[in-house]
């Protein structure tokens, strides 16, 4: 079977053909436009021992709930840390979750970020 240059021209000269290769050239636009700009999934994430620990500790607090900490590390040294906690909004419980977490991970208040759920 040979292939020569005016059956090729025949071929992709048909109108169905041509209707063919647009409408899959129209489905792998819109392919990739899905994978572009579709949502992406949420990334779960999981606490370490530590932050299991220092979230324990500090939901033994009076007017803490329930807590979860999330400890950012430098070098494997903590360097800051996040704490969401459910209970009393108040800013003695504030203070004394900054003062719990900065102890237990041995750096500043200051490095410690309080918010109510």
């Amino acid at each position: 079977m040979t292939f020569s240059m005016q059956k090729c021209k025949e071929f992709f000269g048909q109108r169905t053909v041509k209707i063919v290769l647009v409408l899959l050239l129209g489905l792998a636009l819109l392919l990739l436009a899905f994978r572009v700009f579709a949502p992406r999934k949420a990334t779960s994430y999981e606490e370490t021992a530590r932050e299991e620990r220092l979230s324990a500790l500090l939901e033994k607090l009076e007017g803490v709930k329930s807590a979860s900490v999330m400890i950012t590390e430098e070098e494997g040294r903590a360097v800051g840390a996040v704490v969401i906690f459910e209970g009393e909004d108040t800013f003695l419980v504030r203070i004394r979750l900054a003062e719990i977490a900065a102890g237990a991970l041995g750096i500043e208040e200051r490095e410690i970020r309080i918010y109510a759920a």
